[in-house]
């Protein structure tokens, strides 16, 4: 029988062995309560390199000074078991100088990975190279910071960054809702995303409802990712830090091919943490090749038999290896992140809706975290005015890149309506990158309001 759930594949070579052994009970295992801090009996403190003898130790670690975690914890605790995606105003300590719009972005650094599935005319390959871009981004996704909510209107802009043009747009405020497209000669990247959370007191579920598709030019494959959810443990109490437990799936909507790739969750002292395994299968979901790695580090793949075993013959081979990263950086950016959040990936006649012009993001990225708060709350208050003005005048909120369709589309956690590129961003880019207008980026005004007469 083919091992068509990767979590049972090749129990009789010992290749996967390592699977077996080191999944844990990562909950209530790992859980113990934080004696002592009354009224906080019962929170979920884990520690991902400890044990259960660990808990109330690792309690005590964090960000968070006492009076504030004191402060957070009164404040949150009425919504554990609620989706707190936009209905909580969170201090500016936990964030990172980056929005979601951008964050969108980071898919793009190994994009050369796409580059390669389309050029291969191996299919089974295509998928090796295309899941293994889609695992590169997790490295990135660990970090314990939260990023800036976009402002309704909000965009990002990256140009030419090794052939690849993108922009992402924040379509709908509530819920929160974000649409991104990127493209270069190989291939086309159109993502709809509408996070959902469900606060657990000291953790958070993140489940990533949205719907992400490659198409492929040279062939016009078209490839759809659903990817695991991600928990972030220890929000409150101990060192926060993330896992994202569960199967990641890549289908060949035009072939019937398929990756399944589980990622492991973390168990007693970190056993398991960052591993990745699975198989490439075909339409009649025969395994063709494995995969193997750790997603904060590397990827291999190797050729097997209809049973998930390796071909005699074959050895494991690299397909994808993480970039050097800076050393001791305050938010775990990558040099590409850095990139992302500098002007020097923006565009010419950058859009002064762009999340770099944001005045509460480059006051964090410049160490003032009281100014970056007062220009948030001064901003969530301007998007509460507007929000107001559209219901007073019957209007609603247009996007200006992205058309919403009549698709719905279905996902492991609830349905979403998807949005597509409209192909206008492409005619503004040409004029602009064809225009005399050598204004400095860094001076323009942030401004991706829809009334411009409110007072601020």
């Amino acid at each position: 029988m083919a091992p068509n759930d990767p979590k049972k594949a090749g129990g009789g070579s010992g290749f996967f062995a390592s699977l077996a052994s080191s999944i844990s009970n990562l909950g209530s295992a790992m859980t113990k309560s934080v004696n002592g801090l009354v009224p906080y009996e019962g929170l979920e403190v884990i520690n991902p390199e400890g044990s259960t003898d660990d808990a109330e130790e690792e309690a005590s670690r964090g960000r968070w000074k006492q009076e504030d975690r004191d402060g957070y914890w009164k404040m949150m605790q009425k919504y554990i078991g609620s989706d707190v995606t936009s209905m909580v105003t969170l201090p500016v300590i936990i964030f990172e100088p980056m929005t979601m719009l951008q964050k969108m972005a980071e898919l793009m650094e190994y994009s050369h990975l796409l580059d390669m599935a389309d050029e291969t005319e191996d299919p089974y390959m295509r998928m090796v190279y295309a899941s293994s871009w889609a695992i590169s981004v997790y490295y990135a996704f660990q970090r314990t910071w939260k990023p800036f909510n976009p402002i309704l209107g909000e965009t990002y802009e990256m140009a030419n960054y090794n052939g690849v043009n993108f922009i992402s747009e924040q379509v709908s405020h509530h819920p929160p809702m974000s649409a991104g497209h990127a493209e270069n000669e190989h291939f086309t990247y159109d993502c709809t995303s509408k996070l959902k959370t469900k606060f657990l007191g000291n953790s958070i579920d993140v489940y990533p409802v949205g719907r992400t598709r490659v198409t492929l030019k040279r062939d016009g494959v078209v490839l759809d990712l659903v990817p695991p959810l991600t928990k972030v443990h220890n929000l409150i109490f101990g060192r926060t830090w993330v896992d994202s437990p569960g199967e990641m799936i890549m289908t060949n909507l035009t072939t019937g091919d398929k990756v399944v790739l589980y990622f492991q969750p973390c168990g007693w002292f970190g056993s398991g943490r960052y591993e990745v395994d699975g198989y490439v299968y075909n339409a009649s979901e025969e395994p063709k090749i494995l995969m193997t790695g750790k997603w904060n580090e590397s990827m291999s793949y190797q050729l097997c038999d209809g049973e998930g075993e390796p071909l005699p013959g074959t050895e494991l081979k690299e397909v994808w290896k993480l970039a050097d990263v800076p050393k001791d950086d305050k938010y775990q950016y990558t040099h590409f992140a850095h990139k992302i959040n500098s002007f020097d990936t923006a565009p010419k006649k950058l859009l002064p809706s762009d999340s770099r012009l944001r005045p509460d993001r480059y006051a964090l990225e410049m160490g003032d975290m009281s100014k970056s708060g007062n220009e948030k709350s001064s901003m969530e208050e301007r998007q509460r005015a507007e929000k107001r003005t559209r219901e007073e005048k019957g209007q609603g909120f247009t996007p200006k890149w992205f058309d919403v369709t009549d698709e719905v589309t279905a996902t492991p956690w609830g349905d979403l309506e998807v949005y597509q590129f409209n192909g206008k961003y492409l005619e503004h880019r040409a004029a602009a990158d064809n225009s005399e207008d050598n204004t400095d980026p860094k001076s323009i005004q942030f401004n991706p309001w829809q009334f411009q007469d409110l007072s601020t």
